[in-house]
């Protein structure tokens, strides 16, 4: 693992460059060992966009680009971090027999990665275990951990479930099975992940008295939860719109049952506070969802974790909108609403599609952000069909309303 010294003065200087145009110079550079220095630059400039707080030390050592794609993102580690600081306060206001002070808490992390999720969580613990089966990257989570002053963390280098069959309990233990086959093909499916979690639920708890499992962010959530017995919380985490993790935190003791799981949809979009909401299929199930044939003067669009936990009939009574179709997932109200979990906009116009009404409301647009929710068409074949070019400050839904009634709505992004 060690880079010599003209190796890493050329990654300093060169970690804004082309990692391409830099592979093809390798011949002007004869003491430098031009693949570690693409592995770095290339691990640098990916951790200044996923891992900032990392990327500003420049004693880091990065992995080869497929550790690096599958590792979580800063805020989604720090999330996790807070899910498991939130639990250990309510122990601490609430302390069962034989719990563990904080202070001097056990942790263990089962498939470590890079070490981004160990990094995070393990803060929360006086000791933690790091454990990889690949030598490489427990080689550089050891140098890594030391320089960001992790020095409680102890890295193991074995198989994750022969570590969990042998180990001794902690307080918690993390896994985030691996998502890929023998062929390098990505699976989604519990039972098709390594190791299986439904398989090893039982002996996880006989070994820790909390877990927390990262599952593909595909994965049905109805799925998971049938497949594991022991879930107390799941949360969806979409980064920019986009999902990105499922996470279960299991516990000992007996299952609570599906439909009074809290579920937590969390979106993070850049600005300090993420959107979030929290509802059980439950209340789900029992909520009041009003539709209307009416469109008010805003238009919401739920984020990408609200509509994967299908929060709908919770989102027109948490917040007072009503639902344009049963289908459409779009909403509406007369007052605007900042705390909305999802994109909004302040509507301008709308219309049916009869040429002449599609003609006059967009006679000023070249072009548009088109999106499409239960609608007859693709968004290439509405775009074909209304002569657009994509971009600019125009926002169009295409959609139907609670009466069948096809409409094209006209907005501007608002809050």
């Amino acid at each position: 693992m060690p880079l010599s010294q003209d190796t890493l003065r050329f990654i300093r200087e060169h970690r804004r460059d082309d990692v391409r145009s830099l592979a093809l110079q390798a011949r002007r550079y004869p003491s430098v060992d031009m693949p570690a220095a693409i592995t770095q630059i290339s691990g640098w400039q990916i951790a200044k966009e996923k891992i900032p707080a990392w990327a500003e030390n420049e004693h880091i050592l990065y992995p080869a680009h497929l550790s690096l794609e599958q590792c979580s993102s800063q805020a989604t580690a720090q999330y996790k971090a807070e899910i498991i600081t939130n639990l250990l306060h309510t122990e601490q206001e609430h302390p069962a027999q034989n719990s563990t002070p904080t202070s001097a808490g056990t942790f263990t992390d089962l498939t470590g990665g890079f070490g981004i999720d160990c990094a995070y969580l393990s803060s929360r613990f006086g000791h933690a275990t790091y454990v990889e089966r690949q030598e490489t990257l427990c080689q550089i989570a050891a140098h890594n951990f030391p320089v960001l002053g992790l020095n409680h963390i102890s890295v193991c280098h074995a198989d994750s479930v022969r570590h969990l069959q042998e180990m001794e309990p902690v307080d918690c233990i993390f896994i985030d099975p691996a998502r890929r086959d023998g062929h390098g093909g990505k699976t989604v499916a519990i039972g098709d992940c390594e190791p299986d979690i439904a398989a090893l639920e039982e002996l996880l708890l006989r070994k820790a008295r909390h877990v927390l499992v990262k599952l593909s962010p595909m994965l049905d959530l109805t799925l998971a939860l049938n497949d594991l017995k022991h879930v107390r919380e799941a949360h969806i985490v979409s980064v920019g719109n986009e999902c990105k993790e499922l996470l279960l935190l299991l516990g000992q003791g007996e299952g609570v049952p599906a439909d009074n799981i809290p579920i937590h949809c969390v979106n993070f979009t850049g600005v300090p506070a993420p959107q979030a909401l929290v509802f059980t299929r439950r209340q789900e199930k029992e909520r009041a969802c009003p539709y209307t044939p009416q469109l008010k003067s805003y238009l919401y669009e739920p984020n990408a974790s609200v509509l994967k936990a299908g929060a709908f009939r919770s989102l027109s009574s948490l917040y007072k909108v009503e639902k344009l179709h049963p289908n459409s997932h779009l909403y509406t109200s007369g007052h605007f609403l900042p705390d909305f979990p999802g994109r909004k906009f302040q509507i301008t116009s709308s219309c049916g599609f009869g040429k002449k009404e599609v003609k006059e409301m967009l006679a000023a647009e070249k072009k548009a952000n088109l999106t499409v929710r239960n609608f007859p068409a693709t968004v290439a074949e509405l775009r074909k069909r209304l002569k657009l070019a994509e971009g600019g400050g125009t926002y169009l839904f295409a959609t139907t309303l609670a009466d069948e009634k096809k409409v094209l709505i006209r907005c501007q992004a608002t809050g």
